[in-house]
């Protein structure tokens, strides 16, 4: 009883697991747009954009599921006259900041540009001192 109990929870949960990758891909996932020029525009920016599943390649090279989808949202934005800038900062809002290779300087990043900086300073005041101390203790002696 217990096994075929864990039988069936197993299997809820592996059905919309293996359905999201049953679906065919979105039209414009794997063939370009017909126009030249926008097709330059939607490669240039899908290059420049993270695919959120394999993390280390851009949406352009990547084969995944999602990336399709991405690939899709960009080619139909830009087939209907949407600007790169405003459809990178849709996919911003949508996904997060990660999913640009050029996320945006916010204020909330100053942090961490500043605490190497103060990180080397307190060390070079603490090199100093120490210096100091044995350098005062060898004259003292």
């Amino acid at each position: 009883m217990a096994r075929s109990l864990a039988l069936v929870i197993v299997m809820l949960f592996a059905v919309p697991l293996s359905a999201q990758d049953t679906m065919p891909p979105a039209p414009y996932a794997y063939r370009q747009l017909s126009d030249p020029a926008l097709e330059a525009k939607a490669q240039g920016l899908m290059e420049t954009l993270r695919c959120l599943k394999c993390q280390s390649q851009s949406i352009a090279d990547s084969d995944a599921p999602m990336a399709g989808d991405m690939r899709h949202q960009v080619r139909t934005r830009i087939a209907a006259g949407e600007q790169p800038e405003a459809i990178r900062a849709w996919l911003v809002e949508r996904y997060g900041d990660y999913v640009s290779y050029a996320p945006q300087n916010k204020p909330i990043m100053w942090p961490l540009f500043a605490a190497p900086l103060v990180i080397l300073l307190l060390a070079a005041l603490l090199l100093r001192g120490r210096f100091r101390r044995g350098g005062a203790k060898e004259t003292g002696e």
